[in-house]
């Protein structure tokens, strides 16, 4: 899961906007101001059986600017489901 949905920082950082690009969501901010400073993002790859797509998900893991903020991401979109 991406640490990002309980971050202070995830409606005006660069790093979560090109996530959400990634997975083609609609994006907390238009044009997000704060530079994280070394974040850790892993990428699974997996094709699902008996397909010849391929799907990527991305998570951001660390990052050295995570101030934690438990449900940011939540308040921000109330009734929606949290991204994991």
């Amino acid at each position: 899961m991406c640490i990002c949905v309980n971050c202070e920082y995830v409606d005006r950082c660069t790093t979560y906007h090109a996530v959400e690009e990634q997975h083609q969501q609609p994006h907390l901010s238009d044009r997000p101001v704060f530079e994280a400073m070394n974040p850790s993002i892993n990428v699974n790859i997996r094709t699902p059986d008996h397909s010849s797509e391929v799907e990527m998900e991305w998570d951001v893991v660390g990052c050295d600017s995570f101030q934690a903020d438990m449900g940011k991401w939540s308040r921000l979109r109330p009734g929606e489901l949290v991204p994991t």
